[in-house]
């Protein structure tokens, strides 16, 4: 086990801040940290979507286990009361790995225990299995299993019920359903001992810190015990449906094995490798990484495949609904690089039958409800995520049939107007006016007050619908009609010209954050950055140099791009406190690792693709990956904090965050990837598309 930290190096408090995540698939996942004291109301060992992928109810929040041998016992596991920690098993844990599932390793006085965690895919079960290693001796392993029972957003508290165990059959038990819990199994290997109970008092300190109630009351229905030999594995499984104990174990024995090996195939649509040809252990983390964000769960049986899956992203782990955005954002690096490729299609499939009037959803809400439409990027993001795909797959049927018909949909409910106070003006700038709802990415919001209020014309929005006419024009010229793109082209260099006369800001080298009709917000701030990074570059040539340069000097961290300049009057260096304080650093200066991904691409197309500029790119990665091979055990984390020493915050898991970086590793450092489709006639390049296509007369 010498592919995870060096858990003898680490101090309690090491330990506790060091968390990791397993998800299954649909929704679900485990999470605690590294000696599995919860610290969060989110972390559990089965955490359920019980309506995947939405609905999440921590189900088992964690097991209590005690090894006996020769007379005496050894706790093994973790937990914090007020004001103690105990039992104090991170003393006797020596090693730890999440690769290629999370693993323990626990010692003392001659003995050696490996715990695994297995999740199976596409199922809410939880496979935990003990195996003493080495030597000739016996033990004997009590394991007392926790039980939450609660959405994942609230906590449990001791109540006058009596829930029980119900034996099934031998070593298979049910615990029935009430009016506030699920039902759910649990099979084992050993002897059960019925004894029900509560566990009250159990501490989330980092709830506590967040400005949460951060207590908790636990159920047991009693304890397992399994009497250890050398080699041999002892088993307990948890599931929301009845278990088959030898099904479960193989399946987890399968999975597993399979797990161990990453590989990204070679693009479709290029002779070009898509992975690195020798190993690449950053390459292989980001892959792993990007994995656990993507959900597939049974489709309603509607459309061109009826068994095609429905496709989506977690947004942030662990707490983070499905989040279009995110997964657009970050659509290259968690579908595309990894050779999701039939996953991809079907996400944008369910995107184009999820479009209303131009809009693509935002959230789909934990608690299962109907899709929230108040984002005016998403659907400028889905039409780039057309575009990367068809430049990976050159998938030109689903195009035809499917996909052109939205992207042209959504640039003409734009261009007219749509809600959210989205349309263009006389001079084809997009602005968005919705009091109270805040419709770009920075939508950190207190009850009714929106903290970022940015109505007008954002500058990534109108650097989006830039790239999307020009999208749609292009793919229009290939597969559609050709007046439509011609059309289209000249409403580009329109929108183009527009651009560079009211976002310039002469004076400070880089664009207004905000235009406004009465002024302009001048706030330094990386959302500029997709003026010079998208395939399609709103910003003319002559000026990215001078725009890099600014965000690089202001806003570039070890870790990512700061969400505001420091020399701003309202930034906010330190992501802390309350939430009104926390949301307020959100967009005010903490450093934001997915932005990463636009810096990257900046750098090299303002550079060239040479040896200097793919340096330059990698050395700003490099805080990141180290992190995520690291203290990240694997996953990016949502944000850092502006100031240095730039600790780690938000959530523990971010898809954008892992997908951008992935992206601009792979295609930006690595030089790896699909080549650009060769260009159409009315192509509007001086955009520096990311490779120089062969030259065309240029409209724009």
């Amino acid at each position: 086990m010498n592919n995870g930290p060096q858990v003898s190096h680490l101090d309690f408090n090491g330990l506790i801040s060091r968390e990791w995540i397993s998800a299954n698939g649909v929704g679900g996942y485990a999470s605690s940290t590294i000696p599995s004291l919860n610290t969060r109301k989110y972390h559990g060992l089965l955490v359920a979507a019980m309506a995947p992928p939405v609905r999440r109810m921590v189900l088992l929040s964690r097991v209590e286990e005690s090894l006996f041998s020769d007379g005496k016992r050894w706790d093994l596991s973790s937990s914090e009361y007020p004001g103690t920690v105990s039992p104090q098993g991170h003393q006797r844990l020596r090693a730890f790995s999440t690769l290629p599932f999370p693993r323990w390793a626990y010692q003392c006085d001659g003995w050696t225990l490996e715990k695994q965690l297995r999740l199976i895919k596409g199922e809410n079960t939880v496979v935990l299995t003990y195996t003493l290693l080495g030597g000739d001796r016996t033990a004997s392993l009590d394991l007392r299993p926790l039980f939450a029972l609660r959405p994942i957003h609230e906590l449990m508290q001791q109540w006058n019920g009596r829930p029980a165990a119900e034996e099934r059959s031998p070593r298979h038990y049910r615990i029935p359903a009430t009016l506030r819990t699920p039902e759910l199994f649990f099979a084992h290997t050993g002897a059960f001992e019925a004894r029900g109970d509560w566990y009250l008092n159990t501490v989330y300190r980092r709830e506590f810190e967040r400005g949460y109630a951060g207590m908790e009351d636990l159920w047991s229905p009693g304890t397992v015990q399994f009497a250890l030999s050398p080699g041999q594995p002892a088993h307990f499984v948890c599931s929301t449906d009845p278990i088959e104990l030898q099904r479960a174990v193989a399946l987890a024995d399968e999975q597993s094995a399979a797990a161990a090996y990453v590989t990204a195939p070679v693009s479709p649509s290029s002779s070009r490798p898509a992975a690195p040809l020798s190993p690449d252990p950053a390459f292989d983390a980001l892959l792993r990484a990007a994995a656990q964000f993507v959900v597939a769960t049974p489709s309603d049986g509607s459309g061109e495949r009826p068994s095609e899956k429905s496709v989506t992203t977690i947004g942030h782990y662990p707490w983070g609904p499905p989040l279009p955005r995110s997964a657009l954002v970050g659509f290259s690096g968690l579908f595309l690089v990894p050779g999701r490729f039939a996953e991809a299609r079907a996400l944008l499939l369910s995107m184009a039958a999820s479009e209303q009037r131009g809009l693509m959803p935002t959230v789909l809400p934990e608690d299962g409800s109907a899709p929230l439409y108040n984002g005016a990027d998403v659907s400028l993001w889905f039409v780039n995520a057309v575009w990367e795909y068809f430049r990976y797959t050159s998938d030109v049927a689903t195009l035809r049939r499917h996909l052109l018909d939205t992207v042209l949909k959504i640039v003409d409910r734009y261009r007219g107007g749509t809600a959210l106070g989205i349309g263009a003006d006389s001079e084809g700038l997009l602005q968005t006016r919705a009091p109270g709802v805040a419709t770009t990415w920075m939508d950190a919001k207190v009850r009714d007050w929106v903290l970022t209020p940015r109505q007008g014309r954002p500058v990534e929005l109108n650097a989006l619908w830039y790239n999307a006419v020009c999208c749609a024009a292009e793919l229009s010229e290939r597969y559609g009609s050709h007046d439509r793109a011609a059309e289209l082209a000249s409403f580009a260099r329109g929108i183009k010209d527009a651009f560079n006369r009211r976002f310039w800001n002469e004076s400070l080298g880089c664009c207004y954050d905000v235009v406004e009709d009465l002024g302009m917000d001048p706030s330094v701030r990386p959302n500029q950055l997709f003026a010079i990074s998208l395939p399609f570059a709103a910003l003319s040539l002559e000026r990215h140099s001078r725009l890099l340069n600014k965000v690089r000097d202001e806003l570039l961290t070890p870790v990512g791009m700061r969400t505001l300049s420091p020399r701003e009057s309202a930034y906010v260096g330190r992501h802390e406190g309350n939430v009104v304080s926390r949301d307020r650093a959100l967009n005010g200066g903490s450093a934001q690792p997915w932005l990463l991904g636009p810096y990257v691409s900046a750098v090299l197309r303002v550079r060239g693709r040479g040896e200097p500029a793919r340096a330059e790119a990698l050395a700003a990665l490099e805080g990141c990956l180290a992190y995520m091979l690291n203290e990240g055990l694997g996953q990016l984390c949502e944000l850092f904090d502006g100031d240095a020493p730039h600790r780690p915050g938000g959530a523990t898991a971010c898809a954008a965050a892992v997908g951008q970086i992935l992206r601009a590793y792979t295609e930006d450092v690595l030089d790896l990837g699909p080549a650009i489709p060769f260009p159409s006639g009315i192509s509007l390049n001086d955009l520096g598309i990311l490779e120089a296509p062969p030259k065309v007369t240029n409209p724009a």
